[in-house]
């Protein structure tokens, strides 16, 4: 199995995350300890909805849904129910934490008057049948003994140790996936693993005909297409699922069940490909460069172009993720540099078109200077020079070598 990526979690955290081996058991503890906390959090849904529509009726009389009123709920709701109360405190308290989290996110959109698209939409209830398991406990409600994960309630878990931790985890989160598996992901403070130096710079341009275009042409990442490899298969698993839909209401048969799955592995195989292409040439590059100027691209509004479907095979975001988390891992220096007219500036001389380049026009021609060279390579100097790096060093030559004082 491919371990999953290094993620960063916050400032001096990291997760590192592991394949669960889960008993029957376990497995039953696990989906009680779920209906549980999914029950709290349907309840505070209905709780912050009852407070939103007092408040509407009555403008003088303000109430409030945060975090501690939501605790005395518990307490009380615990005090009253025996399910609820056979259950661990722990996950319940950090699904209320993690609730709060959410709809202050909605809040705050909402107070900063963005689109409604961009919006982060305001927490729902969590059906049992379309939500995945997912359950956080803190320090106190796990613990590590003899290779096993000890959870609050009994809970003992075996962890396929694929690496070890780099050091005393805080928290846990223990989830299963849309294929049934289950993971556990832990925070824990972040190692900086420094590299070697090596007097190099580069510059990267995110695009779709090329998922990554650099000035050193050794580390240009081609579009990979592993789903559009997939298609096939995943057109065939639609085909089954088609034929054996179930009607409304009803519960699908065992041959829907299985197609599902099968769509479903398919998909994750294919994740799986990307993520992996991306973590390992973010690991070359790291590895060959100083510093990086990353074009601080957002892929979104891709989604409703007419290369949608290529951008989202080309992964650029996780690709990005996976870049600027490695360099930060091994203590490289990334900018992040904004993309704004980076297609149509000359990297030598700095003088910018008066008009936008269509698609189509692969190659940048200055009309000051002269320089001729494929576009997207053009706009990789481009953000060496806004990012304040020196261009030499985007030919893998060190700033101060005898070949830079030769050329002077």
């Amino acid at each position: 199995m491919t371990t999953p990526p290094l993620v960063a979690e916050g400032a001096g955290r990291a997760r590192y995350t592991y394949r669960l081996r889960v008993s029957s058991t376990a497995r039953a503890a696990l989906l009680a300890e779920w209906d549980r906390c999914r029950w709290v959090w349907n309840e505070c849904v209905a709780k912050s909805k009852q407070v939103h529509l007092h408040n509407r009726a009555h403008p003088g009389d303000k109430r409030t849904c945060g975090p501690a009123q939501l605790d005395k709920m518990l307490t009380e709701a615990r005090r009253i129910t025996p399910w609820l109360r056979a259950g661990s405190s722990v996950p319940q308290q950090q699904i209320i934490r993690d609730f709060g989290k959410s709809r202050a996110k909605a809040l705050k959109d909402i107070a900063e008057r963005l689109p409604v698209r961009q919006r982060a939409g305001m927490p729902r209830l969590k059906k049992k049948d379309l939500t995945d398991p997912s359950l956080n406990y803190t320090r106190r409600g796990f613990g590590i003994k003899d290779g096993r994960l000890h959870l609050a309630g009994g809970i003992v878990l075996s962890v396929v140790w694929s690496r070890g931790l780099p050091g005393e985890p805080s928290s846990v989160r223990v989830y299963r996936d849309s294929l049934g598996h289950w993971y556990c992901s832990f925070v824990v403070p972040a190692q900086v693993q420094l590299l070697p130096e090596t007097g190099r710079v580069i510059g990267i341009d995110w695009g779709v005909t090329e998922t990554a275009t650099t000035t050193s042409d050794d580390h240009d990442l081609p579009h990979p297409e592993y789903g559009k490899k997939a298609q096939a298969r995943l057109g065939r698993y639609d085909k089954m699922m088609a034929r054996r839909k179930p009607a409304k209401g009803r519960p699908g048969s065992r041959g829907y069940r299985a197609a599902k799955k099968l769509r479903a592995k398919q998909y994750k195989k294919v994740a799986r490909q990307r993520e992996d292409t991306g973590r390992k040439w973010a690991k070359r590059v790291v590895r060959d460069h100083d510093a990086l100027a990353v074009e601080d691209f957002k892929p979104k509004f891709l989604a409703k172009s007419t290369m949608a479907r290529k951008a989202a095979d080309a992964a650029i975001g996780a690709t990005k993720r996976a870049l600027i988390e490695m360099g930060r891992k091994h203590g490289r220096d990334v900018r992040l540099v904004h993309p704004a007219h980076t297609t149509t500036e000359c990297a030598p001389c700095g003088a910018r078109t008066k008009h936008a380049l269509p698609l189509s026009e692969r190659t940048y021609t200055c009309t000051s200077c002269g320089t001729s060279r494929p576009r997207d390579k053009n706009s990789a100097h481009v953000m060496l020079v806004r990012a304040g790096l020196n261009p030499a060093g985007a030919d893998r030559v060190r700033p101060d070598s005898p070949q830079d004082r030769q050329a002077a």
